[in-house]
């Protein structure tokens, strides 16, 4: 037993992984203790044992695997983290557990699955059973099945999902295995209890034996729906419901409703498969449903139909398919095949179900039409084909279709259709049967109850029942209201027998509905007909003016009050009641209604009416009123009064008393008593008559009012203004006018007939009377308060004279908004309950309008022709097509929504390979949507869907056409069309970086300003997840901004919910990003208040007031009192704006808020702004960039302003009205000045609210900000303050946006701001954005940014343009081929300005230009060149324009007094030296340096020649000072411009490049005379000079100028200054990196390294006098740098010994200088262990310790190889060997001439005879003659003081070596002749001597060689520096535009003479002034 000792004292988990079983068995047993006893759920412990949980399971001991099964339960029970072992248990239960004979074994295991299950893990769980099923031991698939149909039991069918459990059943019915058959068919049983019949497609291919039982079996079970018993962990409320209900004895009704929220209806379709069958199609099908035998096309239609009979159909393209299917349909003669088609379509529409929703509106016009066959099984099948299509699409998608065939002659059509209209109704729920549809179903159908056939009336009967039904009473009286009682009757029949297809839902909705006080009801209903003597029950109420209470809240539709509503119900009904009795009163005839009116008046009256005395009519009337005023309105028999009223004289009244009395007591008759429109009929015609009377006109008006009241406005204004119109009187015209004007205010708008009106009013507008014109457009006033914008569409076909007054009108009317109805049954009741159908009315009354216009059919036009034309090979003729169809649209203006196979047509055309008509085709739809109005929404699907497709292409213009388009569409249709079905989820699933950007960047856009969204919108977040992850970085970013959006509508659970489909790393990333989101989702908009439904024009939906926005701004923008439209938008933005706001404005007292007042406005918060930066950067808020500013925005910048801007400030600023924004602005410019850094401070928040202004049409708000701007910009470049990029690009695009207003002075201010801003904003920068403002869609904007431009450059010069000149001037070019006039003038005046500061150049940049534009170019030129004293004054007059701040401002831009500024640019003006330079700053200075880099050779040179006057005058000289570095910065950028462009130029003239070096050369040899201020040159910068200096030595394009050896002799003095004058341990230093970096760079030329390392020779022959100025910490840390990159054995490799040399004699002199302190200089070394520095110094130094004897320098400076006198004979030949192979090899055969000249000069008695021996006699001539030539060169030297003379090597470096200078080498023997090439060198020699210029060399590097860049510079270059030095340089050059340099007085620099005493140096220097002062001469 000793192995037991052992295992026991392991720990738990050691035990459990024991070999031994029994140790295991233990280890188990104690696991199991301990996972019961840990209480903290998220204890470390259980992650111990996480990967040990699978072995539990799966041991191979049966004993210790029941106890390890045990373990595992309670670990899954417990730990929190068990999850994570989902998988890997599972699957070892389904393979290891399942399999063991042990019952307890797989309980164990079931439980476990099950626990998993119940802490979150259904899926992996239901996974590994699935994958268990395939397993051959039929042990585990009985087991996992078991297990299966337990979790379904008790978890229900919302945890486990039921799709994949179904499509493996039939395969379990299949199997061999008895005992797998039985469990498969007791699972079946469990399914069918939780989805009852949606199981029973799935299974109808199942052995008939199986079903049968299956059957028996769940006729079985208990009807109750099941109930989940048991809950996840997420799930505990519910759980502790169900426990509570349990305890509570079970109570089955309680159960049942929750039973009703747990367990989800499941669709049988959901459940299956979808199959692919157009594949499958027979190859011919097409060929064949074409061919003439009918059998044949039976054939294809039975291929077809087999294929349609699979329940689910997988989503295509069935377009093809349908449009043959419908061909059929629509023309086939024989009728079976009719049938058969339409089985197939009927089949398609139910296999595909919403997808077959794009073809629907195809199909359903064809199918209505072939109604008019009367074969029973034709109707039939097109009945089941209709109502299979309707269940794709939605009633309003197709109701267009329906309407249009209800008008048609075949009465068997009419019948079918209402019929379907019934049966579609029956699908409906009031909220998809709103009144909008209603009303036109409700108007076709009333026509056909009136039908002669029978047939078509009961149809009518049945649709009007059904809509009764659903959508309820209240909805549908409004529409019956004509309807006679029989009818009435007939229909409320049909309505209790109709079943609705909902069921119980609908049901409860339409109880609920008659829930309301059905008293209110049924008068409505059951008001007799022509029961005149009816006395109406609730008569007492008395007249309605005194029941105002009992108004019904919402005003009714059309005519008839809808039922009443609220407490006051009873009134109402009595009034409504009578309405409907009276209105079909019939008319009575004259002795009837004497009778009637002698019962009521006194007998005298009667006698007396006809009476010819006016004093007895009078008096008879008198005695008629009071006889009225008694009379119960019960007992009025008003038409019998009027009868007798309009008896002769009748309304033909002579005299006014009578009359007004007459008129006086109609208004009477219709205030107390029952008035009909029988009765009013009666006397209208008299009232108009009488309306234009002076005396008797007021009367008239109150009795029309009155009879308004009785017989509802919209009726009486029909009758009225008919017969105002068919008379001619004007005056009666006009006041008929004025009094509907007035009536519409009293009444409300609500039932008028718009269409009978606009046409009456288009009449009145004809007239020639004008009062009769004015009221018309009064009126017209009046319907737009209501109406909105779309009222104007009417009239766009006026004259513009009219059109303008009707403008204006409108104008006036804007703002206001349409008062509460005062008379009339719209007067409000005390409650407010039905708010919401009050502005939906309204809603529809904008709504209506836009169907009132007269839409033309276009469909006819729409030719097959036309459709092969769009669909043509050649894109030619494809886009003649496409032409064709602009100009259908263009003259239709509006059109109805049939367009046939046009939109077929360009869907294809959306992804033609042609991209311009790709574009025009999206122009098309554009144009369509506007045309076609909100009845687009039918195409969304078939078209809409495929313009989202082409936000995916990768043309950005394409894309941006492409949203353009969505929006205008989505404008019309709503979002709802969008969002519905997996369409849009489909495109986000597409991999394709742009679409999704784009997709997610328009769904951002609207999502936020819905109400609420189809349920469908979840079918996107996984795909939303997806770009979350994506790999472009936008993508990521947009799918980030739209997740808060996401999260708004669907709720953070769902969005959760939805991850846990994720990989877990990728599940936590989204979560974390779901938790961002959440902090800054925003609210869903609330329903609009009531306050605002009507802002500007009424309830007007957004889409129109966007859709004519562009006329609402022409005039609105002048309009005063008005507030914003932008709040009115999107569903009343204002209201909530007012609610918002509403709240916050202080209510205190005045005093208190005065106290307020009295602190600053802008309250400095430290780092505030910073902080603001970095949140918009981390997008931790949305980033300021919109078209229009949404809500979200604004509440944003409130929420930032609320910590530094004063609040009585910001309630002003964020009011809703716009005199609060001058308040807010009038306080912002009152402290402007003293505030300052608080300005500044919260700069950023006030530019964002500043632009929000830009969006309101206030022209006062406007007109102050841009003022307000005007003083901020002045105050801004006063304290020289700098705009951030952040302030900058959220504020300049919508300034400029406002460059395009209509209004000048608007535009003048903009443009003066945008000069400003040049002042504190750099205008390159400025130049990106005014470029972006030419894409604009407004031309104005487009002319006046390209003005801007051309300002730009002609003060900035070229430099300005970005990203490049060419790209700028390509994008200018492009708008002189505008459509508009003002834009193609602005494009071509910018680019003559161009050519002026420019010349030639420009045509090159432009690149190819059209011919038209081309030659308007030409000759705008031509005639600017014509008038050339034009242009100076021009440019005089505008500069000081173009800086109108300069004289203002000019103690900002110098430190000196203001008068001291202006005197100098007066003195500037005369010339361009520097004055005075000690008062003048620092910024002249910056921008005349920053010129010296201009691309334009004379800006150049004049800013180099007025440097030069400065460096020429020494008291002058030091204003230099610290403007060294940029000078020499901007003089190697020049170089560097010359040599890579303008030396390539062909077309500059070569001389003005020699010029231009001849400047710099002369500026920098002045500057370098000067010690103090060459040392002030940093490292990076000489270093960057000394390359271009050397580069340009090397460049062979300069030596073939033909001054070209001049410009290289000079630039040879230059280095040598350079080398002398600056600091040194700058110089060295940079000279060594330049080293390093050209021994890296692989193209760099040898002769480059050589130059360099040439230099440093002189640099170390310098050392012994400047050793003790040099910084020898950094020159050792630049060696160490040097040896680290270059270890010795890599420069052994190099090609030449030159660097490991020269690197030797620097160090050797060194360390002779400074001795062994140099040890002490390693300091800046971090490890200096990384190179041999540290050993070479040391070895060094020893080395000469341990000599004797000194060296003499000129042995150091020539670093050749050391050699004492004890240096053996060896070394010595070898060294000489070493020398004459240079002298033999051609590179170093200089340099070898001198070396052996040193030599020669120490070792006098060496022997080198042995070595010229060998050779020939011409090598030998050669070195006597280069050594005699060296000693003349040295003895002259020694004449000359060291400093002046160019050093001899660097005399060499200047003339490289011939190629043919030496033709042998030692080793050759053989006496060659001597050719001509020896006279060519002597020539050489002496042309040298003689200071000539040398002859052309051949043996140059290549030119890339010398373009070669350092390949990794290791020291910072100047390149660092130069970013920021540019920045400077670039703004300093704009502020100092207005220095005007002239170019006639400017001065060209004369190069600074060198003090030398040199004959030839002298004469250089002399030539040079020489040629300068030729120069300058030639330049005055």
């Amino acid at each position: 037993m000793g192995d037991d000792s052992e295992w026991i004292k392991l720990s738990i988990d050691q035990k459990c992984e024991h070999k031994l079983w029994k140790a295991r068995m233990n280890g188990y047993e104690e696991a199991l203790k301990l996972f019961q006893k840990i209480e903290d759920e998220k204890s470390p412990e259980w992650s111990k044992y996480l990967g040990l949980i699978k072995k539990f399971v799966t041991d191979s001991n049966a004993v210790a695997q029941l106890k390890g099964l045990e373990a595992a339960l309670a670990y899954v029970e417990n730990a929190h983290v068990a999850g994570k072992t989902t998988g890997e248990v599972i699957s070892g239960v389904v393979n290891k557990v399942f399999n063991q004979p042990k019952a307890r074994a797989k309980e164990l295991g079931i439980d476990i699955c099950l626990m998993y299950i119940e802490i979150e893990k259904g899926e992996p769980v239901q996974e590994e059973l699935l994958k268990g099923l395939d397993n051959k031991n039929p042990k585990i698939i009985v087991a996992c099945i078991e297990t299966l149909r337990k979790a379904l039991s008790e978890f229900g069918s919302k945890i486990i999902s039921l799709k994949p459990i179904i499509k493996v059943l039939p395969k379990l019915f299949e199997s061999r295995e008895k005992a797998v058959r039985d469990e498969a068919k007791l699972l079946a049983v469990e399914i069918y209890r939780w989805i009852r019949d949606a199981l029973r497609p799935p299974l109808q291919n199942i052995n008939s034996v199986q079903l049968k039982e299956l059957e028996e079996e769940w006729v079985k079970l208990p009807p109750a729906a099941p109930k989940q018993s048991r809950f996840l962990r997420s799930q505990q409320e519910l759980k502790a419901k169900f426990e509570q209900q349990q305890a509570a004895g079970g109570d089955a009704d309680g159960g049942g409703d929750d039973g009703d929220e747990v367990v989800p209806q499941v669709d049988a379709y959901e459940l299956l498969e979808a199959v692919e069958i157009l594949s499958k199609l027979p190859k011919d099908f097409y060929d064949k449903i074409e061919a003439k035998k009918w059998q044949e096309r039976k054939e294809a239609l039975e291929a077809v139909e087999m294929l349609v009979k699979n329940p689910k159909l997988e989503a295509g393209d069935y377009a093809d398919m349908v449009k043959v299917l419908k061909k059929v349909v629509g023309k086939d003669t024989n009728v079976m095949l009719v049938a058969l088609a339409a089985k197939c379509l009927a089949g398609l529409a139910t296999g595909l179900r919403k997808k077959f929703g794009q073809y629907a509106g195809q199909v359903v016009p064809t199918i209505l039409e072939k109604f008019k066959e009367k074969k029973p099984q034709v109707v039939q099948a097109l009945q089941e084909a209709i109502d299979a299509i309707f269940l794709t699409t939605t009633l309003q998608n197709i109701s267009e279709d329906i309407l249009a065939v209800m008008d048609n002659k075949n009465p068997t059509i009419k019948q079918q259709t209402s019929l379907f209209i019934a049966r579609s109704f029956r699908h409906c729920t009031p909220s998809t049967l709103p009144k909008s549809l209603l009303k036109p179903f409700c108007a076709a159908l009333l026509k056909h109850i009136n039908d002669s056939a029978p047939e078509v009336r009961d149809a009518a009967f049945e649709a009007l029942g059904t809509a009764l039904k659903v959508a309820g009473e209240k909805a549908v009286n409004p529409f019956l209201a004509d309807v006679d009682k029989l009818k009435l009757d007939r229909i409320k029949e049909c309505a209790e027998k109709v079943e609705l297809a909902y069921g119980k839902n609908t049901g409860g909705a339409a109880d609920k509905k008659e829930c309301r006080p059905a008293a209110g009801k049924t008068p409505v209903l059951s008001g007799a007909a022509g029961d005149k003597d009816t006395k109406d029950t609730s008569a007492k109420s008395g007249p309605l003016k005194k029941a105002p209470a009992a108004k019904s809240s919402g005003p009714p539709k059309k005519g008839k009050p809808a039922a009443a509503a609220g407490a006051g119900g009873a009134a109402t009904k009595g009034k409504k009641g009578s309405e409907i009795k009276e209105i079909f009163e019939p008319e009575l005839s004259i002795e009837v209604c004497e009778e009637r009116a002698s019962a009521v008046l006194p007998a005298s009256c009667i006698q007396q009416l006809d009476s010819g005395n006016w004093k007895e009519r009078l008096a008879c009337m008198e005695e008629f009123q009071k006889a009225v005023e008694l009379i119960e309105r019960s007992e009025m028999p008003c038409q019998a009064l009027v009868r007798m009223l309009a008896k002769k004289p009748g309304w033909k009244e002579t005299n006014f008393q009578v009359m007004q009395m007459k008129l006086h007591i109609v208004a009477l008759i219709a205030q107390k008593g029952n008035f009909s429109k029988t009765s009013a009929q009666i006397v209208l015609d008299g009232l108009v008559d009488k309306i234009g009377d002076v005396k008797c006109g007021s009367n008239a008006k109150e009795a029309m009012t009155a009879i308004a009241e009785a017989c509802l406005l919209p009726w009486t204004a029909e009758q009225v203004m008919s017969m105002a119109f068919s008379q001619k009187n004007p005056k009666n015209q006009s006041e008929t006018l004025n009094w509907l004007s007035n009536a519409i205010k009293e009444f409300g708008f609500s039932g008028l007939n718009v269409k009978a009106f606009i046409s009456n009013v288009k009449t009145a507008l004809a007239a020639t009377n004008p009062a009769v014109r004015t009221a018309a457009i009064t009126l017209l006033g009046v319907m737009y308060l209501y109406v909105g914008p779309p009222l104007r569409m009417f009239f766009e076909d006026e004259k513009p004279a009219l059109l303008s007054q009707i403008d204006a009108e409108f104008e006036k009317m804007q703002g206001q908004t349409a008062p509460a109805p005062t008379r009339g049954t719209s007067r409000h009741s005390g409650g407010s309950g039905d708010d919401g159908e009050e502005r939906e009315e309204q809603e529809d009354i904008g709504n209506d309008v836009v169907d009132l216009l007269p839409r033309t059919e276009i469909s006819d036009k729409i030719t097959a022709e036309l459709v092969s034309k769009i669909g043509d090979k050649n894109w030619k003729i494809r886009k003649e097509g496409l032409d064709e169809v602009t100009s259908i649209i263009n003259d239709a203006k509006f059109i109805q929504p049939n367009i046939g196979e046009l939109s077929a047509a360009l869907k294809c055309r959306l992804n033609d390979s042609n991209k311009i008509l790709v574009q025009q085709t999206l122009s098309i739809l554009q144009q369509l949507a506007m045309a076609m109005g909100p009845n687009i929404r039918q195409h969304v699907k078939n078209l809409g869907i495929p313009i989202i497709t082409v936000l995916g292409d990768s043309k950005n213009n394409v894309r941006a056409a492409a949203l353009a388009t969505v929006n205008a569409w989505s404008e019309q249709t709503g979002m709802k069309e969008w969002l519905e079905g997996e369409d849009l989820s489909e495109e986000l699933k597409k991999e394709n970086p742009f679409l999704r950007q784009e997709l997610l960047g328009w769904l951002a856009d609207k999502l936020p300003t819905l109400r609420s969204v189809p349920s469908d919108l979840l079918l996107c977040v996984p795909h939303l997840y997806s770009c979350l992850e994506d790999r472009n970085g936008d993508v990521r970013k947009k799918a980030q901004d739209a997740l808060p959006f996401f999260m708004m509508h669907l709720g953070f659970e769902k969005m959760a919910k939805a991850t846990g489909k994720l990989k877990p790393t990728s599940k936590d990333q989204v979560l974390a990003m779901l938790e961002k989101a959440k902090a800054i989702m925003p609210a869903k908009p609330a329903a609009p208040a009531k306050a605002s439904s009507r802002v500007v024009g009424g309830a007007a939906p957004a889409k129109f007031q966007s859709a004519s926005a562009p006329a609402e701004d022409s005039g609105s923008s002048t309009m005063e009192p008005k507030p914003d439209p932008k709040k009115a938008k999107a569903g009343g933005a204002a209201s909530k704006a007012k609610g918002a706001q509403g709240k916050k404005v202080p209510s205190k007292p005045n005093l208190k808020e005065d106290d307020d007042k009295s602190g600053p406005i802008f309250i400095i918060v430290p780092n505030g702004k910073e902080q603001r930066m970095k949140d918009e950067k981390g997008l931790k808020v949305l980033k300021w960039n919109f078209t229009t500013p949404r809500d979200e925005y604004i509440e944003q910048l409130k929420t930032q302003m609320s910590s530094c801007v004063a609040r009585w400030v910001q309630d002003e600023m964020f009011h809703t009205d716009f005199q609060h924004h001058n308040k807010a602005l009038a306080a912002m410019v009152e402290h402007l000045e003293s505030e300052k850094d608080g300005v500044i401070s919260c700069l950023d928040l006030i530019l964002k609210w500043l632009t929000l202004r830009f969006f309101d049409t206030n022209t006062s708000v406007l007109m102050k900000a841009l003022e307000y701007l005007k003083l901020l910009f002045t105050l801004l470049s006063q304290e020289e303050y700098h705009l951030t990029e952040n302030e900058a690009s959220s504020f300049i695009p919508y300034l400029i946006l406002k460059v395009g207003e209509p209004k000048d002075v608007v535009r003048k201010d903009v443009r003066a701001i945008l000069n400003r801003m040049c002042l504190i904003y750099p205008a390159s920068k400025m130049f990106t954005f005014i470029m972006e403002g030419t894409k604009s869609k407004n031309s104005k904007q487009r002319a006046e940014c390209l003005e801007e431009l051309g300002c730009l450059v002609e003060s900035y010069g070229m430099n300005v343009c970005q990203p490049t000149p060419g790209k700028a001037l390509k994008e200018m070019a492009i708008h002189i081929g505008d459509r508009d006039n003002t834009v193609r003038n602005a494009a071509l005046n910018t680019i003559v300005t161009v050519y002026n500061v420019h010349g030639d150049q420009v045509f090159k940049l432009i690149g190819n230009l059209s011919e038209k534009d081309m030659s308007m170019l030409e000759e705008r030129i031509k005639r600017a060149a014509k008038r050339p004293a034009a242009a100076p004054a021009r440019q005089s007059e505008e500069k000081p324009q173009r800086a109108p701040s300069t004289n203002a401002n000019a103690s900002v831009l110098r430190k000196g007094p203001a008068e001291d500024m202006s005197s100098k640019l007066k003195i500037r003006a005369v010339s361009p030296h520097f004055d005075d330079m000690h008062s003048n700053t620092a910024s002249t200075i910056n921008f005349v340096i920053s010129q010296v880099a201009s691309g334009d050779i004379n800006t150049s040179i004049q800013a180099l020649a007025q440097i030069d006057e400065v460096l020429r005058q020494e008291d002058k000289a030091e204003a230099m000072s610290g403007h060294i570095d940029q000078f020499l910065i901007a003089t190697f950028m020049q170089l560097r411009l010359i040599y890579n462009t303008h030396m390539a130029d062909e077309k500059l003239d070569k001389d003005e490049i020699v010029k231009l070096y001849s400047c710099i050369i002369g500026n920098m040899i002045s500057l370098f005379q000067m010690e103090s201020l060459a040392r002030e040159a940093s490292t990076g910068v000489l270093k960057d000079l000394m390359h271009g200096l050397i580069t340009l030595m090397l460049d062979s394009r300069v030596e073939d100028l033909e001054e070209g050896q001049q410009v290289i002799r000079s630039v040879n003095l230059l280095v040598v200054k350079v080398l002398e004058k600056s600091d040194q341990t700058n110089i060295l230093s940079a000279l060594l990196v330049l080293l390093q970096d050209s021994l890296l760079a692989t193209a760099s030329s040898p002769k480059f390294s050589e130059l360099v390392m040439k230099c440093l020779w002189r640099m170390v022959r310098l050392l012994p006098e400047t050793i003790n100025s040099i910084n020898l910490d950094r020159i050792l840390l630049d060696i160490h740098i040097f040896m680290k990159v270059f270890p010795k054995e890599k420069l052994k490799q190099c090609k030449s010994e030159f660097p490991i040399r020269t690197l030797k004699t620097l160090l050797h002199t060194l360390c002779k200088l400074k001795g062994p302190k140099i040890l002490d200089h390693l300091t800046m070394i971090e490890n200096k262990n990384e190179s041999e520095l540290e050993a070479h110094l040391c070895r060094v130094m020893k080395h000469s310790m341990d000599q004797t004897g000194s060296k003499t320098d000129k042995e150091m400076e020539k670093g050749a190889s050391r050699i004492d006198e004890k240096s053996s004979k060896a070394k010595v030949n070898d060294f000489l060997a070493e020398i004459f192979k240079k002298i033999g090899s051609k590179e170093n055969t200089k340099e070898g001439l001198a070396e052996l000249y040193e030599y020669k000069k120490k070792y006098s008695d060496a022997d080198i005879e042995p070595f010229l021996k060998n050779s020939s006699q011409f090598f030998q001539s050669y070195v006597e003659r280069g050594l005699r030539h060296i000693e003349m060169e040295k003895e002259g030297k020694g004449r000359i003081p060291s400093s002046t003379g160019i050093s001899p090597q660097m005399e060499l470096t200047c003339v490289p070596t011939s190629t043919n200078t030496v033709s042998s080498s030692i080793g050759n023997t053989n006496g060659e002749e001597v050719g001509p090439s020896v006279y060519l060198e002597r020539l050489k020699i002496l042309r040298q001597r003689c200071g000539l210029d040398n002859a052309k060399q051949e043996d140059r590097p290549p030119l890339t060689s010398l373009l070669s860049k350092p390949a990794a510079p290791t020291v910072a270059s100047s390149t660092d520096m130069l970013h920021s030095k540019l920045s400077q340089l670039r703004e300093s050059r704009e502020h100092y535009q207005h220095l005007d340099l002239d170019s006639n007085q400017t001065h060209s620099s004369g190069i600074g003479t060198t003090t030398s005493s040199s004959s030839s140096t002298a004469a250089n220097i002399d030539d040079l002034k020489k040629r300068l002062e030729r120069i300058k001469s030639s330049r005055k």
